[in-house]
């Protein structure tokens, strides 16, 4: 359905996946098929509609730009430069999504944060300024933690996350008394072996 936009506002969306073979969270670019900045890779980003919410628009963003599935989404900050939109002044709400399992319809470009060319626009200050937020709600916001991890995962796994988002390895001392503080979260009665190391523990998300 299309719908008349709300002048002057976008939604860009950090979207994310934990990819488990390579250990990291990555970002997800898409070139620019039009001006300005047509060819560059940039954040998947549309323009808000006449009553639209902040969650819609970044489900959007994520399905028509990189043709991706979303289960999980969510705020984190905006972005209100006046020039940074050569188009003219341009709000910009800066959300993330996490990306689901399926294989996406469009073109996409999977990059670690340590690792993200150059953007279009100011999508690279965006990038640099959701990282330490997204760190700051990973095992706190559940919503995004869940998304990021699925219905279980090893602790190998939440360490994996926390360096990608942090870019430092955690204390696995203190980041098994992190896990365990979480309602919700609970240790598995099953153990699963990785590779050709000892059994890792398994911890599983247990309420709805």
């Amino acid at each position: 359905m299309n719908r008349p936009p709300t002048s002057n506002v976008s939604v860009d969306a950090l979207t994310l996946r934990f990819d488990r073979a390579a250990r990291q969270v990555q970002l997800a670019l898409v070139r620019r098929d039009a001006d300005p900045y047509v060819g560059h890779l940039a954040l998947p980003g549309v323009t808000l509609w006449e009553g639209e919410r902040l969650a819609e628009a970044a489900e959007r963003a994520v399905r028509s730009k990189l043709g991706l599935g979303v289960r999980g989404q969510g705020q984190l900050t905006v972005f209100d430069e006046p020039h940074r939109d050569p188009r003219g002044a341009t709000l910009s709400v800066v959300c993330w999504a996490v990306a689901d399992d399926g294989e996406a319809t469009g073109p996409v470009e999977w990059h670690s944060f340590d690792d993200v060319p150059p953007l279009a626009f100011d999508h690279h200050q965006m990038v640099d300024a959701g990282r330490p937020l997204l760190a700051d709600r990973l095992w706190r916001n559940k919503a995004l933690t869940r998304a990021l991890t699925g219905p279980e995962f090893l602790v190998s796994a939440a360490v994996a996350l926390t360096e990608s988002l942090t870019g430092v390895a955690p204390d696995r001392g203190n980041l098994n008394r992190r896990l365990s503080s979480i309602g919700g979260l609970r240790v598995s009665s099953r153990k699963v072996v990785a590779g050709r190391g000892r059994p890792g523990t398994l911890w599983e998300w247990i309420d709805a």
